[in-house]
């Protein structure tokens, strides 16, 4: 495999700024559109659940705009992975790439876009006065636990996808409930129950969004969540990566 990076590294960059061209493909906004997109649906959240829940902390767009971030970033860069393969189709069929190339790809030009998105989080958290501390610095390592998480979903995603056509469909009503599960826009301990609230812990993503909204309001991390978002990535890593490598050569037979 490493013999094979060095070989197609500079394919792989071009497939990285394929998959950014093609998101935004006669957008006139273009990359601008990765830093509006998530700043309307942080007003319409904070207008509606804002309302619906009595939330009138003036920190509670942070709050949700930081939860949509990660939670957007996992969604999107699992179902790129997910039908990389069969979107490649033509390529995998005329000339040889290492195939884990196409996932890894998908999840890269998410990833990075999404670190365009930052900015956004950063200009309303300065308006809303929510000033960075030094804590700030420690968010590299859920941003980095959420990026090994991404790969190891996305690789599994990809070759299931692959045999199992209507992977595509159930993945979305998955993450429909995750995304309830993760606490992007209400208070765990003000709408639920301590006796329900617990079950969020055992949803990874939400162990990654507590944490780097953590490092964003400068409150203290919880690292056992942490160690166990990051335990969980490296497993999901090593059972994704295992199977694509096994069925990798089989994909032809089904695309």
């Amino acid at each position: 495999m490493i013999q094979e990076w060095k070989r197609y590294n500079n394919l792989f960059v071009e497939l990285v700024r394929k998959g950014i061209k093609l998101k935004y493909r006669r957008s006139y906004l273009g990359v601008i559109w990765s830093m509006i997109e998530p700043l309307l649906t942080m007003i319409v959240l904070t207008l509606v659940f804002g309302t619906i829940l009595g939330h009138h902390d003036k920190t509670f767009p942070v709050y949700i705009l930081s939860g949509r971030l990660i939670y957007s970033l996992f969604s999107q860069s699992t179902t790129t992975a997910l039908k990389s393969i069969r979107a490649n189709e033509g390529m995998i069929k005329k000339v040889y790439v290492p195939k884990y190339m196409y996932p890894l790809s998908g999840i890269v030009f998410n990833y990075i876009l999404f670190l365009i998105s930052l900015v956004v989080l950063a200009g309303v958290s300065l308006v809303l006065k929510v000033y960075p501390t030094m804590q700030i610095f420690f968010a590299i390592v859920p941003l980095t636990v959420l990026f090994l998480l991404s790969i190891g979903v996305g690789m599994f995603l990809a070759t299931v996808g692959v045999f199992f056509r209507d992977m595509e469909y159930l993945w979305n009503v998955l993450l429909m409930l995750v995304m309830y599960t993760c606490a992007i826009f209400y208070y765990p301990d003000k709408l639920l129950d301590s006796n329900v609230s617990w079950i969020l812990k055992y949803n990874p993503l939400y162990c990654v969004i507590d944490c780097f909204r953590s490092c964003i309001f400068g409150t203290d991390v919880h690292y056992g969540m942490l160690l166990y978002a990051f335990i969980f990535a490296v497993v999901s890593i090593i059972i994704g990566g295992t199977l694509f490598r096994k069925n990798e050569d089989r994909f032809i037979l089904y695309i």
